[in-house]
């Protein structure tokens, strides 16, 4: 039976700062130390980042005691209660936000009662959980069914989907409200050893939701065809989370990006052969924009050319990396693009080859996407899509 994304939603915090402003606060908070103030340049001038946003509502003030400047302050550094306090308070806000532009899209589809709610984070917690402040805040039947997806990382929001297809496959009225959000800002760290200033540079907050229904979009939607994941058990201490006494403490390692470079044919040639297709078939790929070398090492590891990962290296810039919820930004920018003028954007000769396989295999076929996130362990998940055009 087949599945569909109907919808996808995002919502970010109103506080919104520049990566510039934010590699000069640094700079400035470690003064006299040289040896971090080159690596913070060099870190955040490649990051492919300009803006990201932040739930901290401080994040902008020179006081000594705002929550940001206390970050690295040894005396008066946030705990991991206190950080987690916030993300309740700001996390259930993002979280119902979101679901409610998808609960109104619902309304306007035409789609049967919401069945099951499926919410994502990995950056705090609290219980009830969002599923239970979606249920009960926007008044869908106490019946509804309730999942939470916690502490898998970036690559989250893919089990989440799997999770919906199958409720689906299995009810064919079935419609799963999916929602990440992810307040990764709220544990910024003053260590400066380089694997925890990479992590500084590139995690931000954000929100993103979807509708899944084996119904068929009347308007843009994307098919789920399937997916496929594994383990690249050599990055188990390469991308990391824990929690510490002083917020989770998150790991990204500068080796990360060879480490996918290394493991992406595995997974790709298992949903190539798994859906009797070649990489030609595909016309966009939404990788995880976790960091600019990933993007970079994807796109020269698969010769992809550079309009076929523009929207995830657009996501990367606008928003950085918001664990769970950013690969639902960047589908959410497949969705929304103009795909009757998408295909001429695409360099030869990859167009030809594109266009050329869609008529032998079927000339109503629908561009494909293969979506890809990565996550700690190092866990690699993807999922084949197909446009809907509507």
């Amino acid at each position: 039976m087949s599945v569909y994304i109907h919808h996808i939603e995002t919502s970010v915090p109103t506080i919104q700062g520049e990566q510039r402003a934010l590699l000069d606060r640094l700079k400035k908070i470690h003064e006299g130390d040289r040896k971090t103030q080159a690596i913070l340049h060099r870190i955040y001038q490649q990051s492919g980042i300009e803006n990201r946003h932040t739930v901290i509502e401080d994040y902008f003030s020179e006081d000594s005691d705002s929550f940001f400047n206390r970050c690295f302050n040894p005396e008066a550094i946030p705990t991991t209660g206190e950080r987690n306090q916030r993300y309740e308070q700001a996390a259930k806000e993002l979280f119902l936000k979101t679901a409610e532009q998808l609960i109104k899209q619902q309304k306007t589809a035409e789609l049967p009662e919401i069945t099951h709610v499926i919410t994502v984070s990995c950056t705090g917690f609290f219980a009830p959980g969002p599923d239970y402040e979606i249920v009960k805040k926007l008044g869908l039947p106490s019946s509804t069914q309730r999942f939470h997806v916690g502490f898998m990382g970036c690559y989250a929001a893919f089990p989440a989907l799997r999770m919906a297809h199958a409720f689906c496959a299995q009810d064919p009225n079935a419609v799963v409200l999916i929602v990440a959000t992810e307040l990764c800002s709220l544990h910024f760290s003053p260590k400066t050893d380089p694997d925890t200033l990479i992590a500084g540079s590139v995690f931000s907050d954000g929100s993103a939701g979807a509708l899944v229904s084996a119904i068929k979009p009347k308007g843009k939607g994307f098919e789920l065809k399937g997916f496929a994941n594994d383990l690249a058990y050599e990055g188990e201490q390469d991308m990391a989370w824990t929690i510490g006494d002083t917020g989770f403490d998150m790991t990204l390692s500068s080796y990360v990006p060879d480490i996918i470079k290394q493991n992406l044919s595995t997974i790709t040639d298992r949903l190539f052969t798994t859906f009797d297709i070649r990489q030609e078939h595909i016309l966009d790929w939404a990788i995880h924009p976790g960091g600019r070398a990933i993007l970079d090492k994807v796109e020269q590891n698969l010769d992809l050319d550079s309009v076929q990962i523009q929207a995830s290296r657009k996501v990367l810039q606008n928003y950085g990396n918001m664990s769970s919820a950013t690969i639902l930004f960047v589908l959410k920018e497949l969705l929304e693009a103009d795909w009757d003028h998408r295909l001429p954007l695409v360099q030869e000769p990859k167009l030809e080859q594109v266009q050329k396989l869609q008529d032998e295999q079927d000339p109503e076929l629908s561009p494909l996407v293969l979506a890809m996130a990565f996550g700690p362990g190092l866990s690699i998940e993807s999922a084949l899509l197909a446009k809907v055009k509507g």
